[in-house]
């Protein structure tokens, strides 16, 4: 059955590729055990060389790149712009770095000389999720690339096109053949390629379900495994918090990406004192926001990447409803073409309900009135999830006890959650393990190799 491509803001097919067949499958998996031979022992400098090649390309071509990611799932196109020139600074940042990060370090023992190598593992398969098409596989591969590995990918199905761009541009840019691949397969293929023997680590960024069933597909074969999976992120707003900026920055980090980001600000949770005023100018905010076409301007909010997830997120209001909450604002599709839902606020939102206890992957805020810092960290940390959270305080007594207290990978004090080349990326608890970026992304898939001479 053919990988669809479907357009989200007007719910039309766009193209129909054909999946790689098992034949193509074992090419691709000899091909990268191949590159992998001759890419591990090329020198750092050479490494870095090609991935400013990577930036370059992606830099001069940004519109164009960027314009698929708008047509295949749906992000405003400025949004996608801003992912490719964030991919390219990801590139620059490896290549200046990437030598440093995997520079042998001696260390005092017993022996005459002990030092720690970092070395490549081999083939890493990635199976990258459709939100940020780009940003997701390019902070996986390039510090991958960097290290001595070679990448298979295997991209959500709604981005077959970004898939196979992305794979063109490693190329373009002097990456020897089988060193980066795009598996154009479906779910059910995977479960084979991470019981190939000559694929060696597995990473996923995804939902907390897909991330089990990857870590025990790769737990029975003892392979390494670094998994970005879910979030509901807790806005937290103090009494001493600079309001206007909490609401301003509050409602960006809910709607990032039509509210499908894993680090989007879900639950808000407002001390007493100023949780009227925040809740009514966060409220007129999302009311004021415009709804249209991700290819123009104006738009500020844009459509969910197709209508299974449109769907879900009207159900998961629908019985958050059911069970007790209010709806402030939104809290339906919008009426037009395309998978959109109107910008929503949920209050009293209790225990029992869906935007209390799931991630909603859409444009859905949830307010939590809170009395103090205790029944603050109380209420963040009784979830599933820890990735990240958003901290609102000018008391630095508060920042250092959200910062301590709080059960997340990630504390953002009087900022948005954001990911960053220079910082290690990853949560706790559903939200998975390991890390991204940073100086520890880059020796994930390395083997930390102790050389002890007696």
């Amino acid at each position: 059955m053919a990988i669809v491509s479907i357009n989200p803001a007007t719910g039309e097919t766009s193209k129909l590729i054909e999946p790689h067949d098992p034949a193509e499958i074992e090419q691709a998996l000899a091909g990268a055990s191949a590159a992998f031979d001759k890419h591990r022992v090329t020198p750092f400098a050479e490494r870095a060389a090609k991935l400013r090649s990577t930036a370059e390309i992606l830099e001069q071509t940004r519109h164009s790149l960027a314009s698929i990611i708008t047509t295949e799932m749906g992000k405003l196109l400025r949004d996608a712009v801003s992912e490719i020139d964030k991919c390219a600074r990801c590139c620059r940042f490896y290549a200046e770095n990437g030598e440093d990060y995997l520079r042998e370090q001696a260390v005092p023992s017993d022996a005459r000389r002990s030092v720690i190598r970092y070395q490549p593992l081999g083939i890493v398969l990635a199976i990258m999720p459709w939100n940020f098409p780009f940003w997701q596989v390019f902070r996986f591969a390039v510090p991958a690339l960097m290290a001595g590995n070679v990448g298979l990918l295997k991209h959500a199905s709604n981005v077959p096109q970004c898939a196979l761009a992305i794979a063109r541009i490693f190329r373009d840019a002097g990456f020897d053949e089988g060193v980066f691949q795009a598996l154009l397969v479906e779910n059910d293929a995977v479960e084979n390629v991470i019981k190939d023997a000559r694929v060696r680590a597995v990473t996923l960024t995804g939902s907390d379900r897909a991330g089990s069933a990857v870590a025990a597909n790769a737990g029975r074969e003892l392979k390494k495994c670094v998994l970005e999976l879910g979030g509901s992120d807790p806005f937290i707003v103090t009494a001493s918090a600079d309001l206007e900026a909490a609401v301003c920055t509050g409602v960006k980090a809910r709607m990032v990406n039509s509210g499908q980001s894993c680090i989007a600000a879900k639950r808000f949770l407002i001390f007493g004192e100023v949780y009227d005023e925040f809740v009514r100018r966060f409220v007129a905010e999302m009311q004021n926001l415009r709804i249209g076409d991700p290819l123009d301007e104006k738009t500020q909010v844009a459509p969910l990447a197709s209508e299974p997830i449109l769907r879900g997120v009207e159900e998961q209001v629908r019985k958050s409803v059911q069970a007790g909450a209010r709806i402030l604002c939104g809290g339906k599709r919008a009426g037009r073409r395309g998978f959109y839902f109107e910008p929503t606020v949920l209050a009293d939102v209790p225990k029992s309900a869906p935007a209390y206890s799931e991630e909603v992957f859409g444009p859905v805020a949830s307010m939590f009135r809170v009395r103090d810092l205790a029944e603050a960290a109380a209420l963040a940390n009784d979830s599933q999830f820890g990735l990240g959270a958003s901290v609102w305080s000018r008391n630095e007594d508060e920042q250092e006890f959200f910062a301590r207290e709080l059960d997340t990978g990630m504390v953002f004090i009087n900022a948005m959650v954001a990911s960053d080349p220079r910082l290690p990326f990853g949560g706790v608890k559903r939200s998975g393990y390991g890390r991204e970026l940073g100086a520890e992304g880059i020796r994930e898939f390395t083997n930390v190799k102790t050389v002890y001479l007696a």
